[in-house]
């Protein structure tokens, strides 16, 4: 069975977007996720928002090489988040084709975290976008159960949810878990792969970022997981390895293409 693979920007960070698309297409991927929405302001990314010549060549690239943008990310929703001011990002999402923005909580105050992402959803719907929660371990929202509470209460138009094999393990959760709700919820989903034992707890976000493995490649239930889904559910790979970060993006994309397409071949066999 032939499924949508993308290339999710965390894998080759370093990458600006046109680079990004060169080295998905180099990996043998069917998309990317771009990220247009630094998570904090110390994070330096292409400021595709607002630069209309960059979006012009985004659009070409896109087209000549036949990638896909599955979704655009990472809407941190912190205490000082302005949804307003989001807007843009959400509509040169839209503009460029995605059909998703990613999101992730970081707030403690819930009453605010609830309203704010409700509006992000509202806003993002309106754009024709489907806003995806992401669980991180390390985040306010640090479960799936947590993010599936979050997403009743705020009771969406158009939302889902994003589940990522790393943060299934390291928030102590199992593929089975996953069982317990709706498949609908589920657009498509990050795969890497990992070794069992976790680190610390401090250590799981420099883990997440930069010292993953590329899927097949470490002790992760990764059969499992992948059967708590549907089939054909697309697979955003999101697997930056400490090992290959000397190397060119193009080069990374292809030992991530190259991995991901071994386990799935394993697992057609």
């Amino acid at each position: 069975m032939t499924r949508l693979l993308s290339l999710a920007h965390l894998t080759v960070l370093d990458a600006g977007p046109l680079a990004l698309i060169d080295a998905a297409a180099a990996g043998g991927f069917d998309a990317v996720g771009l990220r247009i929405v630094p998570p904090f302001v110390t994070e330096h990314i292409a400021p595709v928002v607002g630069d209309v010549e960059l979006q012009r060549q985004i659009k070409g690239r896109l087209r000549d090489t036949g990638i896909a943008l599955l979704d655009i990310e990472a809407i941190w929703l912190k205490p000082d988040s302005e949804i307003a001011a989001l807007k843009p990002a959400l509509e040169t999402g839209a503009a460029l084709g995605a059909k998703h923005v990613l999101t992730i909580a970081f707030d403690d105050d819930e009453a605010r975290l609830l309203d704010n992402f409700g509006r992000l959803c509202a806003a993002a719907h309106a754009c024709g976008l489907r806003t995806m929660l992401e669980f991180i371990p390390y985040s306010v929202i640090g479960t799936l159960a947590k993010a599936h509470a979050l997403l009743t209460a705020a009771a969406p138009a158009n939302a889902g949810l994003l589940v990522d094999a790393l943060h299934v393990s390291r928030s102590g959760g199992e593929p089975a878990d996953i069982a317990a709700y709706d498949p609908a919820l589920f657009s498509y989903i990050h795969l890497c792969d990992a070794p069992n034992a976790r680190p610390p707890a401090d250590r799981n976000r420099d883990e997440a970022r930069s010292n993953r493995r590329y899927p097949g490649e470490g002790e992760l239930w990764l059969d499992a997981f992948l059967d708590a889904f549907p089939p054909d559910i697309p697979i955003a790979v999101e697997a930056p390895v400490a090992a290959f970060a000397h190397l060119p993006a193009a080069e990374r994309a292809r030992l991530a293409g190259a991995a991901t397409r071994r386990l799935l071949q394993r697992r057609s066999q």
